[in-house]
């Protein structure tokens, strides 16, 4: 089965492999230091727009298997169809493209977050924290909404009203001073290139009793980001727009290079 890798995409699975087992192995964390940042966070650096797409979560060994499964999948033929230097083109484009349009969104969301936060620490109450966490809540039910409780029976309570802007503090945090780690900007782009070349293969899901074309597949899949994004579960911290923003890159970069056919090898 393996003899059907290319040597591309054997590089890669061995690359973004090969760093999360150091990293398992060793206790360490790349991410907090290659992950990519909020673009006004001090932890910041233009390098991790690369750095970032090879770092996958250890806590989460699904986040790594998910995205090198999909590489698996799609990548040899995308590789194969492409040639070698537009195959790495598709993927380091669309992974650095992804977290470009991720940063730009999310300098607009972290903005108006910040600015949220920075009017409640000038004046902390319990009406105001209630609509901040209301309007930006990523902690979980059965720990914010005892303590939202409390704080509003007991609003003169200093020692509350100090644990209120410790939350205020961690929204900032949790949006701004995070960093971003996967290559699923750069498989969302193999995903929707292969839609767009071979838009008619019909793929077999294991949880579908009938095959799918790739076409559907793919359009279903970003459908999903997108209301995911808007609709966003409680505690999802799941880069949604780099996602989309792989997709989006990936239509941009394959039209261009359907226009010339001849130049595809």
């Amino acid at each position: 089965m393996f003899g059907r890798l290319t040597p591309l995409v054997k590089n890669l699975l061995y690359i973004n492999i090969g760093i999360w087992l150091v990293q398992f192995l060793l206790k360490m964390d790349l991410g907090s230091r290659f992950g990519l940042y909020f673009i006004a966070s001090d932890n910041f650096n233009p390098v991790q727009f690369v750095t970032y797409m090879f770092l996958h979560d250890t806590l989460s060994p699904m986040h790594i298997f998910g995205n090198m499964f999909a590489l698996f999948i799609f990548g040899p033929l995308l590789e194969q169809f492409l040639g070698p230097k537009k195959f790495v083109i598709l993927y380091m484009v669309t992974g650095v493209g992804a977290g470009l349009f991720y940063t730009g969104a999310n300098y607009l969301e972290v903005s108006a977050i910040k600015n949220d936060v920075e009017s409640y620490l000038d004046n902390p109450n319990s009406e105001d924290f209630n609509r901040l966490i209301a309007k930006h809540n990523v902690y979980k039910p059965e720990y914010i909404y005892p303590f939202i409780e409390q704080y509003s029976r007991n609003e003169d309570s200093p020692q509350l009203r100090q644990e209120s802007i410790q939350y205020a503090r961690g929204l900032y945090a949790f949006f701004g001073d995070y960093p971003m780690v996967g290559a699923s900007g750069a498989i969302f782009g193999i995903l929707a290139a292969f839609a767009l070349l071979f838009p008619n293969t019909e793929l077999f899901l294991l949880f579908l009793p009938f095959p799918i074309k790739a076409k559907y597949l793919v359009t279903v899949y970003i459908l999903y980001e997108l209301f995911a994004e808007f609709q966003r579960a409680q505690g999802d911290n799941v880069a949604h727009l780099a996602h989309i923003g792989g997709a989006i890159i990936a239509f941009f970069l394959v039209t261009y290079w359907k226009k010339s056919r001849r130049d595809f090898y």
